[in-house]
């Protein structure tokens, strides 16, 4: 029998959870995925207020640990998780994981992560990105981490914005090995038009 991948799914204050949301909710409905830790920060649960309707983290399926825990499951290398989607990713969240500055859970967990040499995926929604937002996220990536920016595809036609931020969430999906369907280009490929 096929081991289940336990994922911990981290929520910042950056603009964008409704990726989160998707991603959580795909999580949820994937064989191969067991547990399902989510961290929502401070600030990452306000974005939400905003954007979206934060209802969704308080499904049953999913166990919500308090960003302040630092006795949280999350923040220990002998806990089970295999991998990590910080998503959106702050640029506040990625300097202090790229610094080692654990001072939350959410944090904490991504930096066990590093340390563990497990899947780190971060999710940066920011535009446009300055100096230290690119060694920032530089450092992270020869780190180990997987640096995946929320910028939708548009040749899967989407048809309304939960399509387009599909796009990503498949794709990170992808990168956390978890078999959904989904869109794939080879598919569909359609000629170009030389007229």
């Amino acid at each position: 029998m096929e081991k289940k991948r336990n994922i911990i799914v981290a929520v910042t204050g950056a603009s964008g959870s409704l990726y989160a949301r998707l991603l959580c909710r795909k999580l949820a409905e994937a064989n191969g995925v067991g547990r399902i830790a989510l961290i929502v920060t401070r600030n990452g649960l306000a974005v939400s207020a905003y954007e979206d309707d934060p209802a969704w983290m308080d499904d049953p399926r999913f166990t919500r640990y308090d960003n302040d825990d630092l006795f949280g499951a999350p923040a220990s290398g002998s806990s089970s998780f295999d991998a990590m989607v910080v998503i959106p990713c702050s640029m506040g969240m990625a300097g202090r994981i790229a610094a080692g500055v654990s001072n939350d859970l959410a944090s904490r967990a991504a930096d066990v992560m590093l340390k563990e040499r497990r899947r780190l995926i971060l999710v940066p929604r920011e535009a446009p990105l300055g100096t230290i937002h690119l060694r920032n996220l530089t450092t992270l990536s020869e780190c180990g981490a997987v640096i995946c920016p929320a910028a939708p595809s548009f040749y899967p036609h989407p048809r309304n914005i939960e399509d387009l931020c599909g796009t990503i969430v498949e794709r990170v999906l992808t990168l956390l090995d978890v078999e959904v369907p989904h869109y794939e280009w080879g598919a569909f490929h359609p000629e170009p038009d030389h007229q």
